[in-house]
């Protein structure tokens, strides 16, 4: 397909698959709720930063929408290490949370890894301890990162092929680039990792069937990086201006991509849909983990 005008780029419509995703976890929470088995998530924030407490504050409604309970709690900013941990271990002993949430980014006085390390495998819905990235390398049975979970459910919701397709995935952090280049190998993709340091950026992208981008660089990759037709999956998010942006120049992809998602609507409402998969996943394989009850 190199060289070919596209004409007309699809718009992945992240927000409506988010929303049919929700609307079947709930009628499984409603299900599970029949039986006295209602998923909780527990989401611990330390501190007031504003755009943490407003993306607290948006799972915690997808949660109650979703007929899950709800159980927060909030620290003050100065809290030790040792008062964030109890509150983490508290929250791990309660039968009642299914899964456990340590809002990122953490004040500066705090380890933040050893701190996510404290929650259990079992509970980490944002699968981000060293145990859950170590069962996702292995590929044993286990909670994956949210945000690259959508991206996957975002290209099998369009119908892409991920078996035998060449994916270059722009970005090596921890959240996003390491643990979806394992996803997409677990799926037969054939991978490419790059980042924004990579010297020639366009001979990594260019090749690719699909793109995903999530560097924190604004505006990082155009058209110069993607063959006419590729999916581009843009990660980023930044606020500007003008409003808000990616990863990807998107303007200037249009009639070139065949795929994109859109900054916002695209992978963003994705990540809260995942979390709350799994919330739901992590209380059913605790209830398979559960002594079967005397009658």
């Amino acid at each position: 397909m190199t060289g070919t005008f596209v004409g007309v780029t699809r718009t992945i419509d992240g927000s409506s698959i988010a929303r049919r995703i929700r609307a079947e976890v709930a009628e499984r929470v409603a299900e599970a709720a029949a039986v006295g088995r209602v998923p909780g998530l527990a989401t611990l924030l330390v501190g007031d930063d504003p755009a943490s407490a407003v993306y607290v504050a948006a799972k915690r409604r997808a949660v109650r929408e979703a007929g899950m309970r709800d159980v927060h709690r909030h620290l003050p900013e100065h809290s030790t290490e040792y008062e964030v941990a109890s509150v983490i271990d508290e929250l791990a002993g309660r039968s009642d949370v299914s899964g456990i949430l340590l809002q990122l980014p953490l004040p500066p006085q705090l380890d933040a890894a050893a701190l996510i390390d404290r929650i259990p495998v079992t509970k980490d819905v944002d699968g981000l301890t060293t145990a859950s990235l170590g069962r996702l390398a292995r590929g044993e049975r286990g909670l994956r990162p949210c945000t690259p979970s959508g991206v996957i459910e975002l290209l099998d919701a369009e119908g892409i092929e991920l078996k035998g397709a060449c994916v270059a995935v722009v970005g090596w952090g921890e959240l996003v680039g390491r643990p979806l280049t394992h996803l997409l190998l677990r799926r037969g993709a054939t991978v490419s990792v790059a980042h924004e340091f990579t010297a020639d950026l366009a001979a990594v992208t260019r090749p690719a069937d699909i793109v995903v981008v999530a560097t924190g660089v604004r505006g990082l990759v155009g058209p110069e990086h993607v063959r006419p037709g590729a999916t581009v999956i843009d990660v980023g998010i930044h606020r500007t201006p003008h409003g808000l942006a990616g990863d990807v120049r998107a303007a200037e992809l249009d009639g070139i991509a065949g795929r994109i998602t859109p900054v916002p609507g695209g992978v963003g409402p994705m990540t809260i849909a995942m979390l709350l998969v799994n919330t739901l996943r992590a209380a059913e394989w605790g209830a398979e983990a559960a002594p079967v009850p005397v009658c």
